[in-house]
């Protein structure tokens, strides 16, 4: 029997209405209305405990969820949290997940509009799997040597506005920097300056318009019939079209019977190596800029 309450009153259907109303005893009748009452209640304060996930210090249950993790979850977000196609969730509080109710959502359903899919996990499992990712947030942070301002500076010299945008300022060839340190950790984002294809999806899938970066990156040479030619990263592609957006930004657009060339660089970026150009003290610094960069988008 489901109630529906407005203002003050059950709403019932006709036949209920009589029988409730008319045939049975006042008594009965509020006595009825209180075992509802105290079953709503019961019923919510269980749905509300489902959401909640207790950070266990036992060894074993830890254990259970560091087993899941590895196993679903560490190819995105590295074997310890620390962040590689995916976001890093070594840090207390994560972007995304703030409570407890929406990491549980995340992890069973998955984040729509990006790579991160919905788990195939058992509810005991999404709990055990949950309450590991929280203990990763009880982990120091890594350590950053560099000075962040002389990286501000380093990061002003190099040009990287050109391809990153910072605070809705600047290039939109590469990803937008305003809130990397929230997102990436420290080794990701070092290696992405020494090594800048080494996180580049390696995959010959087609561009999938349901996802975002960065399983749709994809860097592209193109010769135009009776043109120049030019690079760029794919911004939309279909059976008959390619777009892409140069280092200016500017979108071009191509049908494909009109390309003389067209040649798709799986696995390599656009962006150069800092390994020769910046000195380790120099990388750091930048490191540490980046780290620092965690405003809200």
């Amino acid at each position: 029997m489901i109630f529906l309450i407005a203002q003050n009153d059950f709403l019932l259907c006709e036949q209920l209405k009589i029988v409730f109303i008319c045939a049975m005893p006042p008594r009965f009748r509020v006595a009825c209305m209180a075992a509802f009452i105290a079953a709503a209640t019961t019923f919510l304060s269980r749905a509300a405990d489902t959401n909640k996930v207790e950070v266990t210090k036992d060894p074993a249950e830890l254990a259970k969820g560091e087993r899941l993790f590895v196993t679903h979850c560490a190819a995105c977000h590295g074997p310890n949290g620390e962040g590689q196609k995916g976001p890093t969730l070594a840090q207390p509080s994560l972007p995304r997940a703030s409570d407890d109710a929406s990491l549980l959502r995340i992890i069973r359903e998955g984040i729509g509009g990006t790579e991160m899919p919905s788990a195939r996990l058992e509810p005991k499992e999404i709990m055990e799997v949950a309450a590991f990712v929280r203990s990763l947030g009880t982990h120091p942070a890594e350590p950053v040597t560099g000075d962040a301002e002389r990286g501000a500076q380093l990061f002003v010299k190099m040009n990287c506005a050109q391809c990153h945008t910072l605070r809705g300022k600047g290039g939109a060839l590469g990803p937008d920097l305003t809130d990397v340190g929230r997102r990436r950790s420290v080794t990701y984002l070092r290696r992405s300056l020494l090594d800048p294809g080494a996180d580049v999806p390696q995959s010959y899938n087609q561009f999938r318009s349901e996802i975002s970066m960065p399983d749709n990156f994809l860097y592209v040479r193109l010769v135009p019939r009776g043109g120049e030619e030019m690079d760029g990263v794919r911004v939309n592609e279909d059976t008959f079209s390619i777009q892409i957006r140069d280092t200016t930004g500017k979108i071009h657009s191509f049908f494909k019977s009109d390309l003389v060339e067209l040649h798709k660089e799986f696995g390599q970026s656009p962006m150069p190596s800092y390994a020769k150009t910046l000195t380790p003290p120099e990388i750091e610094d930048v490191v540490a800029y980046l780290v620092s960069l965690r405003a809200q988008k």
